[in-house]
């Protein structure tokens, strides 16, 4: 089983060793992942085979092959999943946080699809990626809240497309570090230009829109409620911290000092709910995912 993604080389990659643009570029997988990869002819440059020491121009292609490894199978495992919706074709479940969505380097197992193999028996691989069967977004490991996968390979086509058509609303709680401006955000985020496992506000990166409204305030900290319009990697980590209003308990992104003070253990960031028209039938499907305690115990102390 394989999957199959191109990108193009940008400008600040120049300079880089295929091998380690690829990690920077997909942090879940590991360097040497990806050095099997290119010697074993699952990385083409242009078409080409090539080595993993050569650097490359900006705007050459890069086709990777995704493969299966053998520390990295998807196995079923019996894990208890919090359902909020389920039939034939979708299942939508309230993560908590620390549940890893899908396996990788560094977690091979124990994640939401192990649990999702496990409970839908005969669950259709759409073939788009063979680590993910089901998956039709993410959330980060320490964000909690709805979160949907698809139980055929149809479904997941459906959704898929939904999603990439933003007919799918996703409105999010955070508890910032201050109290960002609400409205609307127009800010286009890209990877970080020298921190390549983050992303950032950039005028050349991808358009990213968050609708933004303060629930509750004090003179520190805030609740805000976070509309996606459109669906970027840590977009709203991203525009909060643009906005000097990052997420609390957000180690990459938010203040370390704040962190520390409050002990706060994981960013809070949770899904709280998701909204589309079911692609089979029709109907309205509303889901909502109640705060978790640890956001629950500063919804109560805010005033």
């Amino acid at each position: 089983m394989n999957s199959t993604e191109a990108v193009w080389i940008e400008k600040d990659e120049e300079s880089l060793r295929l091998d380690k643009l690829l990690f920077l570029r997909f942090p879940q997988f590991s360097r040497t992942y990806f050095q099997n990869l290119i010697e074993t002819g699952n990385v083409l440059v242009n078409g080409e085979r090539v080595k993993k020491r050569e650097t490359f121009s900006k705007g050459d292609e890069i086709e990777i092959c995704f493969q299966l490894t053998p520390e990295i199978h998807l196995e079923p495992q019996n894990i208890p999943l919090d359902i909020l919706f389920e039939d034939d074709f979708i299942l939508a479940i309230h993560k908590p946080a620390g549940m890893v969505v899908h396996p990788a380097p560094g977690h091979p197992h124990s994640t939401f699809v192990n649990a999702l193999l496990y409970h839908c028996q005969h669950l259709e691989n759409s073939g788009l990626d063979p680590l993910r069967p089901g998956i039709v977004h993410r959330l980060d490991k320490d964000t909690s809240g709805v979160l949907l996968a698809a139980k055929t390979a149809e479904a997941h086509r459906a959704l898929v497309n939904m999603f990439s058509q933003r007919q799918v609303r996703k409105t999010y709680l955070a508890v910032a570090v201050g109290t960002p401006p609400e409205g609307r955000i127009s800010a286009p985020i890209k990877r970080h230009p020298f921190r390549r496992q983050e992303m950032s506000v950039e005028p050349d990166g991808k358009e990213a829109i968050s609708d933004i409204k303060v629930i509750k305030k004090s003179a520190e900290l805030s609740l805000v409620e976070i509309d996606l319009i459109t669906g970027r990697t840590h977009q709203i980590r991203v525009h909060l911290k643009h906005l000097k209003a990052p997420v609390l308990g957000d180690t990459v992104y938010g203040s370390e000092g704040t962190n520390k003070k409050l002990a706060v253990k994981r960013q809070l960031l949770h899904a709280a709910k998701v909204q589309f028209v079911h692609p089979f039938t029709s109907e309205k499907i509303q889901l909502s995912a109640p705060l978790p305690v640890d956001m629950k115990i500063f919804w109560e102390f805010l005033p």
